[in-house]
């Protein structure tokens, strides 16, 4: 890779390395104060080591609160969801991996697929300001989108429980891994949408953009997104086309 002024990257001198520790495919904590480990924290520490940097992680509860932090400045580089209504404020790399997004139900549901789900009467919890909370703004016509008050974690999820809703929208490893625990719940087939996980800049900074997007387009190639997913056990997870 070439060098790069490190000035537009990291103009603190460090590397501020924004992660949504909601989603936990990309990034895993052991314990609120534990150690984090994941793809997404594995791609910014190696980015910091190629341009001499250190980095600091700075961790975010939800996507929502991640974008939110971008207007105070608060970090550098994020790993996120890429999508149009963020990409007017943040310049984006290609996607590292691919995560397919779908819905969970009641085991007795009707539903089948995500096709059954855009109709009057059907209620769909997502979480507030979410990637799929953003798509399903856009695409829902019928049915009716709930947002949950907090954003991250399981909100979706306790949000379509507690008021009975009839799906709540997620990534599919992790709706899949709830539907496991035995509480009558199935995940429906196929999928609304597939949610390309990528890094992104805050606009602005076109040279650090351009090396972050050489960056991740290498580490695709020489089988380090692969290699973290495996490590990390998240072999569910699709690596993003070169």
């Amino acid at each position: 890779m070439s060098r790069f002024p490190t000035d537009e990257l990291a103009p603190t001198g460090t590397l501020r390395a924004a992660v949504n520790l909601s989603n936990t495919i990309l990034v895993q904590q052991n314990g609120p104060d534990g150690e984090l480990d994941g793809v997404a924290v594995m791609l910014a520490r190696e980015l910091g080591r190629r341009v001499g940097l250190p980095v600091e992680i700075v961790t975010f509860k939800a996507a929502a609160d991640l974008f939110a932090a971008l207007a105070e400045g608060r970090w550098d580089v994020a790993f996120l969801a890429e999508d149009p209504a963020r990409a007017a404020q943040i310049d984006f790399t290609s996607p590292y991996v691919l995560i397919e997004a779908t819905y969970l139900a009641p085991a007795g549901t009707a539903m089948r697929s995500v096709e059954d789900v855009d109709r009057a009467g059907v209620r769909i919890a997502v979480g507030r300001g979410s990637a799929y909370d953003l798509y399903l703004s856009r695409m829902i016509t019928q049915a009716e989108i709930v947002r949950s008050e907090i954003a991250g974690g399981t909100a979706a999820i306790d949000l379509f429980l507690a008021e009975k809703l009839d799906v709540a929208a997620g990534l599919r490893p992790q709706l899949a891994a709830y539907a496991r625990k035995g509480q009558g719940l199935t995940v429906l087939d196929g999928r609304f949408m597939e949610i390309g996980q990528a890094a992104g800049l805050p606009r602005g900074r076109p040279d650090a953009a351009a090396f972050v997007r050489q960056f991740i387009d290498e580490m695709k190639a020489t089988g380090f997104v692969a290699d973290a997913l495996r490590r990390t056990g998240q072999h569910d997870v699709v690596v993003a086309p070169r």
